[in-house]
C-alpha cells in the first residue's frame, strides 16, 4: 500500500541526494532531505474517486518484441471489447530524441505491438508522433521506415503530426499563471482511433519519471513543420515544476477519453539525466494496461521510484483518469518485487520534488 511504500524508498534517494550537494541535501542529509520533501505518507484525497479496479500485465523476458506481444496478450480480454469498436489504430511512440535509440521507442517494440494486432484487428495502423525534432528523421534513424513494406497486410502508415498540422486547442497555465493556448494533434483525439501508447521507463528532468502519461501529453502538442516559421507549443509546458505537472494533468484530461491501451517497454530503460541524456538500465520487462495511470504506477514501482513523488500521476488519479492505488490494481504475470531495479534519479531531483512543499515564489522553469 502507498503508506508502506514511502519509508523504504526514501533510502533509494540517498545516493542521488548526496551527489546533488544542494542546500537542503547538505544541511539535512540525504534521507532527512527526502523525508522533508516527501511529507505526505499516502495518496491525497481524490476529487473524483476511482472505484473500479484496473488490470496491469507485467512480463519479464530475454526478447523485447516477444515481451511486448505477451504483455498485450495477457490483457487481451481488456483490449478486445474496445478495439472492436474502432476503425483504425494509432500507435504513439516516444521520440523525444531523434538521434539516440536509448531515448526513443525501439522498432522491435512497435513490431511487438503489430504482432499482437495482426490476428485481432483488420483495420489500418498509423504510427504517429510529434517529435521535439524532425519526426521523419527519427523514423528513418530508428528504422520505422521499414515497417510499411514489412506489414503491407496491416496497412501501416507513418505520420508526422507536425507536418499533418491538424489540431484541437487546449487552454493551459502559463509560467506567470495566466491562460495560454496549445495545439494538440487532432489525430490523438479521433473517436475512430484506438490509441496505443508505446512508452519507455525513463527518469525525467521535471516530472521525476517519464512513462505513458508523459509520453502522450508532451507528444500531443505540435510545433512548426520544417521550413515554417519557428514555434513550439511543447515549450509552453516548461514552466515551474507545479505548472508543468498541472498542465500535463489538464492535457491528460483532454486526451484520456481517446486512450486505448499502453505498453511500457522496459527492456532497456533510462536512469539519471533523462529523458534524453541518461544511461541504460537492462530491466528486461514490459508492462501493459488499458489504464494508463495504473500502468505508470506499476512502472514507477518497478523503477524503485516512490510513486508519491510523481505529481502529474497523482493528480490524474485525483481527477478520476485512472487507478493509482496499488491495492486496487490486479497484476498479471511477474511480481513487482521480483523485477524491481532502482533507477538513479535526475541530478535536479531536489528541485523536482519541491512541489511537495509550500509555494513561496514563482518557480523557475526546468527541463
Amino acid at each position: 500500500m502507498p503508506g508502506d511504500f514511502s519509508r523504504r524508498h526514501f533510502v533509494n534517494l540517498a545516493a542521488g541526494a548526496a551527489a546533488l550537494g544542494g542546500p537542503l541535501g547538505r544541511v539535512l542529509g540525504p534521507i532527512a532531505f527526502a523525508q522533508e520533501l516527501a511529507a505526505p505518507k499516502g495518496l491525497p484525497e481524490p476529487v473524483v474517486p476511482v472505484e473500479t479496479r484496473s488490470v496491469v500485465s507485467l512480463v519479464k523476458g530475454a526478447d523485447r518484441r516477444k515481451n511486448i506481444t505477451e504483455a498485450l496478450a495477457r490483457i487481451d480480454d481488456q483490449i478486445r471489447p474496445l478495439l472492436g469498436r474502432k476503425k483504425y489504430v494509432v500507435i504513439k511512440p516516444n521520440n523525444v530524441a531523434t538521434n539516440r535509440q536509448l531515448a526513443a521507442t525501439h522498432v522491435h517494440a512497435l513490431s511487438g505491438i503489430l504482432d499482437y494486432l495482426e490476428p485481432r484487428f483488420k483495420g489500418p495502423v498509423v504510427i504517429a508522433e510529434s517529435s521535439a525534432g524532425d519526426t521523419l528523421h527519427a523514423y528513418e534513424q530508428f528504422k520505422y521506415t521499414r515497417l510499411p513494406s514489412e506489414r503491407r497486410s496491416q496497412r501501416v502508415e507513418l505520420v508526422d503530426l507536425n507536418r499533418e498540422g491538424k489540431y484541437v486547442p487546449l487552454p493551459v497555465l502559463s509560467g506567470d499563471l495566466r491562460i495560454d493556448r496549445v495545439r494538440l494533434a487532432a489525430r490523438l483525439l479521433d473517436p475512430d482511433a484506438f490509441v496505443i501508447c508505446a512508452a519507455l521507463p525513463k527518469t525525467h528532468n521535471v516530472c521525476v519519471a517519464s512513462l505513458s502519461v508523459k509520453n502522450m501529453t508532451l507528444g500531443a502538442p505540435l510545433h512548426n513543420a520544417p521550413r515554417e516559421r519557428s514555434w513550439s507549443d511543447k515549450r509552453k509546458y516548461h514552466t515551474g515544476v507545479r505548472g508543468t505537472n498541472f498542465n500535463i494533468m489538464l492535457t491528460a484530461q483532454r486526451l484520456a477519453p481517446f486512450w486505448g491501451a499502453t505498453v511500457v517497454d522496459g527492456f532497456e530503460g533510462m536512469e539519471g539525466n533523462g529523458p534524453a541524456g541518461g544511461t541504460p538500465v537492462p530491466s528486461r520487462i514490459a508492462i501493459a494496461s488499458t489504464d494508463y495511470i495504473a500502468a505508470d504506477r506499476v512502472a514507477a514501482e518497478c523503477m524503485g521510484i516512490n510513486p508519491l513523488w510523481i505529481a502529474h500521476l497523482q493528480w490524474c488519479w485525483q481527477v478520476g483518469l485512472g487507478q493509482y492505488d496499488i491495492g486496487r490494481i490486479d497484476l498479471r504475470g511477474e511480481r513487482i518485487a521480483d523485477v524491481r531495479k532502482p533507477y538513479r534519479l535526475h541530478n535536479d531531483i531536489e528541485l523536482e520534488l519541491r512541489w511537495m512543499g509550500p509555494l513561496e515564489e514563482i518557480e523557475r522553469p526546468l527541463g
